[in-house]
């Protein structure tokens, strides 16, 4: 549902009655990830997509019928080969939707407003909603702050045991943290024990940061590619002819500044890529010696395969440590065989790509490798001793080196 926060926040400041269908689980070559959502109001306005296409004229009458009845339904979707005019998916794949009223006096109203409300304003927050279990509980939502406070749509939470607000708060803070969506496995009483539910944990945090140092031709063409794919970009360079909003109109910001200098003093995650075109061993070594220290997704550098074992030499030589040297991209970038900056970029980009998604780089034409991967998930062992456990979760995570 987060995923179309800024319309269903319009919605919800025009007094708009309507009904969610959100993605809570997938098998096979689904199209769509849990969380993908598509809300439909009381004119029949619809927004966003379950499946791409296959399902939707399915999904779109469940949530008619949910704005009628006020009814919380789950659906499962998949390929039929019995029947030609059922709805299902052409990939193979199988989906479970989850299709909620968010009506003015439905007690999920509240919650989802706020939650939309944040994500719209790129506040972090977190939204657990309950999709397998007793049907009395079932869309019944948490929504869940860094800090780890949540208010619910009965009594502040789910309305059925304390512990179990305080167990799914705790698990939802540690996708939070990492910047995922998931669900878990939890008793109703929020431990192994009683009823089981599923609960599906919707996360949305600000966008993850993409630091390009080197104010290079590469690094303009690199920085539209980032900012196309949801990236907040910053382009830095210590020398201040180079380093201009001019040259970077897509960078969302351009420092001046010598590369580590700033590295030290930035904010960076565990999704926050570190890029180094700088070519230059006065910038490279000291900034890498800082960044592959870092718990950050990715580091990259560029340079030919003569620079990179030079580079590596001199990091040898500040201290830095045959681990931490495993870290680095280098040559950065996939084999694409590019020249161009535009081309490099790519490259730079597509591994980036497969380091947080868990792909290889390879053809899938002819190969036996899945289309979609699965990343591994956050250690469940954040809530330590509350008893549940994540069952499954989706992220998050170049040639021309002359």
């Amino acid at each position: 549902m987060l995923d179309i926060a800024e319309e269903l926040d319009r919605w919800v400041e025009q007094g708009r009655d309507f009904a969610v269908a959100t993605v809570v689980a997938v098998g096979g070559s689904a199209p769509r990830r849990p969380g993908a959502a598509l809300a439909v109001d009381a004119d029949g306005t619809a927004i966003g997509s379950v499946s791409g296409g296959c399902v939707e004229g399915a999904v779109y009458a469940l949530c008619r019928q949910a704005l009628a009845d006020g009814e919380s339904v789950l659906e499962r979707f998949g390929h039929s080969d019995d029947d030609a005019f059922a709805a299902g998916l052409t990939c193979g794949g199988v989906i479970d939707v989850l299709v909620t009223p968010v009506r003015a006096q439905d007690p999920v109203r509240p919650v989802v407003a706020a939650g939309v409300r944040a994500a719209a304003s790129g506040t972090a927050t977190a939204l657990a909603r309950v999709v397998g279990g007793p049907a009395e509980l079932l869309g019944r939502a948490l929504l869940v702050r860094p800090d780890g406070s949540y208010d619910g749509s009965c009594d502040g939470g789910f309305g059925a045991h304390p512990e179990l607000d305080r167990t799914v708060a705790a698990e939802a803070g540690a996708l939070l943290d990492a910047g995922r969506t998931g669900t878990l496995e939890v008793g109703e009483q929020g431990s192994r024990c009683g009823a089981p539910l599923t609960v599906l944990v919707e996360t949305s945090v600000p966008p993850p940061r993409m630091i390009v140092f080197g104010a290079i031709d590469f690094a303009s063409a690199l920085a539209r590619i980032g900012r196309f794919l949801g990236y907040h970009v910053t382009v830095c360079d210590a020398r201040p002819v180079f380093a201009t909003r001019d040259r970077f109109p897509e960078a969302d910001e351009v420092v001046v500044d010598w590369p580590h200098r700033y590295l030290e003093r930035t904010a960076v995650d565990a999704r926050t890529v570190l890029c180094v075109l700088t070519h230059d061993a006065r910038f490279d070594v000291p900034l890498l010696r800082l960044a592959l220290r870092l718990p950050v997704a990715y580091v990259g550098a560029m340079g030919s395969r003569r620079t990179h074992l030079d580079r590596a030499e001199r990091l040898r030589g500040v201290g830095v440590t045959e681990p931490e040297l495993a870290r680095l991209r280098s040559p950065i970038g996939l084999d694409l065989g590019a020249r161009t900056p535009e081309e490099t970029a790519l490259s730079i980009a597509a591994e980036i790509v497969a380091a947080r998604r868990g792909g290889g780089g390879v053809p899938l034409t002819g190969a036996h490798t899945p289309i979609h991967h699965d990343t591994p998930s956050p250690p469940a062992g954040s809530a330590a001793g509350a008893g549940a456990a994540v069952r499954r979760t989706t992220g998050w995570s170049g040639q021309a080196n002359a």
